[in-house]
């Protein structure tokens, strides 16, 4: 009952101005410097580009094991009503072919097959149709650590029978997929992780069939001022603290808060995936901001 009294408060509609934090300043000498050997942000510090995707891929290695746990007590459970919702919006259906990017520990991808399985036995009544064969679900993710622990929980849940499910390491930035492949792309909590966001929706247009659609369910930016306070206080403070204890990592969760700051805000992120070629952009904040589930659709 606690869940469903918190889902009910999530969803508050889109398209509405924030106010972030901005960065220390730099020497114009050093901003300069990084500007010519193609700079990057890696939480708060400037990487350059060649540098990012190395220490992302020892964050995403170093938490891996505790990723799902962390995330339970990060967001006390609410990951899971905010991916459930993600995936109502996706609309899954019998015989789709469906891309999730970032989705190594496999939660996404799991909702999706199992709505898939509940849609086709409502229409079906158990009978498994030659359109639920074709279905054909491709967990994306740069990180072996991250798939080798979605693996190992698709076996634990009895998924290992599953002829629609395959694991694929790959960079977001540079798919294997097939131009106007997939029917659904989605990426989960991945998109800010990227060097170039840009090259990543620039992708997920790409492997996209006419008609396809992207949703992207991100950790985002909070506008409601006294809230903003104490979620602020909360992500630097607390989050670090418990990574520390649970994961002992705390420098990953540290990149972990920052990065999400250094994330576009909502309406720059909308008019980015705009700029990417999708019609009908639009976004929907949940508990205020703290994520946030942007979509479109490629014509």
């Amino acid at each position: 009952m606690a869940l469903r009294a918190a889902a009910a408060r999530l969803a508050s509609s889109s398209l509405r101005r924030h106010h972030g934090h901005l960065l220390p300043a730099a020497s114009a000498a050093s901003h300069a410097a990084f500007l010519h050997s193609h700079a990057t942000s890696f939480g708060f510090k400037q990487v350059r580009e060649d540098e990012k995707s190395k220490l992302v891929g020892n964050v995403f290695s170093s938490v891996a094991s505790s990723y799902d746990v962390m995330n339970d007590l990060m967001s006390a459970g609410l990951h899971r009503l905010w991916k459930d919702r993600l995936i109502s919006k996706l609309n899954p259906f019998p015989g789709m072919k469906h891309l999730d990017v970032a989705g190594g520990t496999g939660d996404v991808a799991f909702r999706v097959v199992e709505r898939i399985k509940s849609v086709s036995h409502r229409a079906m009544q158990g009978t498994l149709t030659d359109m639920e064969e074709d279905t054909h679900i491709y967990v994306c993710d740069i990180n072996p650590n991250m798939l080798e622990v979605g693996k190992k929980r698709a076996a634990e849940k009895g998924y290992n029978e599953e002829k629609c499910l395959s694991w694929v390491q790959g960079d977001a930035e540079a798919l294997s997929f097939e131009d106007g492949s997939m029917d659904g792309y989605t990426i989960a909590f991945g998109i800010r992780n990227v060097t170039h966001i840009e090259k990543a929706l620039s992708e997920a247009y790409r492997v996209l069939k006419k008609g396809g659609r992207f949703l992207c369910l991100e950790l985002s930016h909070v506008d409601v001022p006294v809230f903003k306070d104490i979620y602020d206080i909360y992500s630097f403070s607390v989050i670090p603290a418990v990574g520390e204890l649970v994961a002992g990592d705390r420098q990953s969760y540290q990149y972990l808060v920052e990065s999400i700051r250094r994330f576009p805000k909502q309406e720059k992120f909308a008019q980015m995936i705009q700029e990417a070629g999708f019609e009908a952009v639009e976004y929907e904040n949940l508990v205020g901001g703290v994520v946030a589930i942007h979509s479109g659709v490629k014509l």
